[in-house]
């Protein structure tokens, strides 16, 4: 299968459209879903599935009698065959990201590892909490059942025992008498039962044994009995009735609660609560399978993961929707927001680069090779570096690079692209908005190449903050147009200042700089017609002599 969608796990340039947590049926129907929309997706999964214990997996179409671990096994191949990442773990924690750092959320697995998407789907399921007897959770999912539809053919025509502890224990019993005519209730812990419970029972030929049960009998790997003190009642199967906990701590820190499940006034577990798509009532945040139904049998579950999944994709499509008409829209206003409001710069350069697979030629800007070459490797800093050209060469050439940009889908190619050229370990993809945040740290080199936008961008504070990033000795290289070419009319509005602007913009402290070179050239473009046509660019090339 094409690989379009796959991320490498932990990368601190990529980010996924949606991280699955949780590996079971319903993880892997909205991975499935997602993945086949063409979505990126990690599923993390911390490989216990609620039926590990069961032999089969039941009443499910086409797969009856599977075992549980080859169900699995086949969807986690489907799901990567689509081009979706699966990794062993456990998410520890999960928080919503700040709108400044790109929104969307972290999490953060078992490792250390914080992985980053744009939406979350929770599957991570429910705990089943068996009443305090000695011996049943040894045998659970084998001969001590809950589920008469996943087991009930398998112990039908047994001896069952019903061990009570709520009323709806006489539901259980009447439920269970249609796989066999030896149904016997075990009075257990449950309230005492009212006329009309024992006439039911006693009209379907169920019996009622008082006392407290304490413990199970087993001989051969098989349940024989059922004990009360001194007694054993002879039993093939024992019915309980498990508290359904959901396994919902990583939603605390998204501010997400859990709701009581009751049954005719008896709670019988917790859930999350959710629309019909599993949406919850945090935006981005989607719950599917037995964390929001207890009661989902492994189809259901899957089915509850398949309409998540269409669901987020559809959040998603809005999402991109919304930042490609905003780019449109700032294209073809003469001033940037004058038709549509204010241009979002992050949604602005996400959509640009979502309109195609590559932007840029992937080759470095040739003022910057020009300018570079008779430099020294050392620490450089490449500020809005786009799919990585640059910052390739650089790491090419033995500098060690922090690349930053607006776009995360840019940061994810440029990441993909160093590492098909090898110098993966030399670069540090950083997400920012350089109006809001900058790289950390002193650099040899500081290159900003046609930093230019549409939109709000503050880009004489960004250069001096460039500036300031320059250790002594080092460099700051600023290339820019200084106009537009006739087709570009994206950049209407966007200032395109001199060299002399440029520098007297930059507030360079004097005597603490020597400026090497501050001028316009011309180089000859392709326009997007064939045509070959001359426009000018600026260069400005100053040096730190001291702080």
């Amino acid at each position: 299968m094409p690989e379009t969608g796959r991320r490498r796990a932990g990368s601190r340039g990529g980010r996924y459209d949606a991280i699955v947590v949780g590996g079971g049926a319903a993880g892997l129907g909205g991975a499935l879903a997602l993945a086949r929309a063409r979505r990126s997706v990690l599923v993390i999964d911390g490989g216990e599935p609620r039926n590990a214990r069961a032999g089969h997996v039941h009443a499910y179409p086409a797969r009856e009698g599977t075992p549980p671990a080859e169900l699995l096994a086949a969807g986690r191949a489907e799901v990567e065959g689509y081009g979706a990442t699966v990794v062993a773990g456990t998410a520890a924690s999960a928080e919503r990201l700040p709108a400044a750092e790109g929104g969307g959320f972290f999490v953060v697995r078992d490792d250390g590892t914080r992985v980053e998407a744009r939406r979350l789907l929770v599957a991570t399921g429910l705990v089943d909490e068996l009443p305090p007897v000695p011996g049943l959770a040894e045998r659970f999912g084998r001969d001590v059942l809950h589920c008469p539809y996943c087991h009930g053919w398998e112990v039908r025509d047994a001896a069952v025992g019903v061990l009570a502890t709520s009323a709806l224990a006489v539901h259980q019993a009447l439920l269970w008498r249609q796989w066999s005519d030896d149904v016997t209730v075990f009075a257990h812990t449950a309230p005492q039962f009212d006329d009309d419970a024992y006439e039911q029972l006693a009209a379907r030929g169920i019996a009622v044994v008082d006392g407290e049960v304490t413990g199970v009998e087993v001989a051969q790997d098989r349940l024989t009995g059922v004990r009360l003190g001194d007694r054993v009642v002879p039993r093939g199967a024992l019915v309980v009735a498990p508290r359904f906990t959901a396994r919902s701590a990583l939603l605390a820190g998204l501010g997400l609660a859990t709701a009581e499940q009751a049954v005719a006034g008896q709670v019988m577990g917790t859930y999350v609560p959710s629309d019909a798509t599993g949406a919850t009532e945090v935006p981005g945040v989607w719950v599917a399978g037995n964390v929001a139904s207890p009661a989902d049998q492994v189809i259901g579950a899957a089915a509850a993961g398949v309409r998540a999944g269409a669901a987020i994709n559809a959040d998603l499509v809005a999402a991109d929707t919304a930042a490609a008409v905003t780019a449109r829209r700032a294209a073809g206003s003469p001033v940037p927001g004058a038709d549509g409001g204010p241009v979002d710069l992050r949604e602005h350069w996400e959509a640009r680069y979502a309109q195609s697979d590559r932007i840029w030629s992937g080759e470095p800007n040739a003022e910057l090779v020009r300018e570079v070459s008779g430099l020294p490797a050392g620490r450089a800093l490449d500020l809005a570096c786009g799919e990585g050209g640059d910052a390739v060469w650089l790491a090419g050439r033995g500098w060690r690079v922090t690349a930053a940009d607006i776009s995360r889908l840019a940061l994810e190619r440029a990441e993909r692209h160093a590492g098909e050229a090898g110098v993966g370990g030399l670069i540090d993809w950083q997400w920012h908005d350089l109006g809001a945040t900058f790289p950390e740290g002193e650099f040899d080199l500081v290159s900003a190449q046609f930093l230019h936008s549409v939109g709000d961008l503050p880009r004489e504070e960004i250069l001096r903050r460039a500036a300031a990033a320059v250790a002594p000795g080092g460099v700051l290289l600023i290339t820019g147009h200084s106009g537009g070419a006739p087709w570009e009319h994206g950049h209407s509005g966007v200032v395109l200042p001199s060299p002399a602007e440029v520098l007297a913009g930059l507030r360079l402290a004097q005597g603490a700089w020597v400026v090497e070179r501050c001028e316009e050239h011309q180089r000859v473009q392709t326009a997007p017609d064939g045509t070959r046509v001359t426009r000018t660019d600026n260069t400005v090339r100053v040096r730190r002599v001291t702080k």
